[in-house]
């Protein structure tokens, strides 16, 4: 059986420290960078990505013309959820993994100006709002149309009472 990861981690640290002289908290800051290092280059050995190295910083990755994927460096205009499935992520699960907020769109900025520019020409917000407010509006009245329904079925259930009570009074 092989070395673990830190009994390698800190024969590298040891080697070195025997050759030039280093404080406590060099050593340790060594170690655990010794140990990262390992461990990456362990990930990339079986095939994984890189543990929580991104090829550049999260928010840096959305450019005017292209988004870079931290999954694997490339470029995009785009990420969609097809891209991403290769990775096993969701955009939402993306979005979490590295930051963003949810309302931040996966695509490039030029990309998000072209698509904005033509929703404001074709007025889709003020669609929108007004379907909005119709959706609403019906819901409103469907609720006060069976409030009614309810209190009218209320009513009539203590007639039927009064006149099954009648009957019995008769017989």
């Amino acid at each position: 059986m092989g070395k673990s990861l830190t009994e390698m981690a800190s024969e590298i640290v040891a080697a070195q420290a025997s050759h030039s002289v280093m404080a406590a908290d060099e050593m340790v800051a060594a170690l655990k960078k010794t140990f990262d290092a390992l461990k990456n280059i362990k990930t990339i050995e079986e095939g994984g990505p890189e543990v929580d190295a991104p090829p550049v910083d999260p928010r840096k990755s959305i450019q005017r013309n292209y988004i870079i994927n931290l999954e694997d460096g490339k470029k995009y205009k785009q990420l969609t959820t097809r891209t991403l499935a290769k990775y096993g992520l969701t955009p939402a699960e993306y979005r979490k993994k590295w930051g963003f907020s949810a309302r931040q769109p996966l695509a490039s900025k030029a990309l998000s100006a072209k698509r904005r520019k033509t929703a404001k020409a074709l007025g889709l917000g003020e669609r929108l709002q007004e379907a909005r407010k119709a959706k609403a509006a019906a819901a409103a009245k469907a609720k006060a149309k069976s409030k009614s329904a309810t209190a009218a079925k209320a009513k009539a259930k203590p007639k039927k009472k009064r006149k099954a009570a009648r009957k019995k009074k008769k017989a």
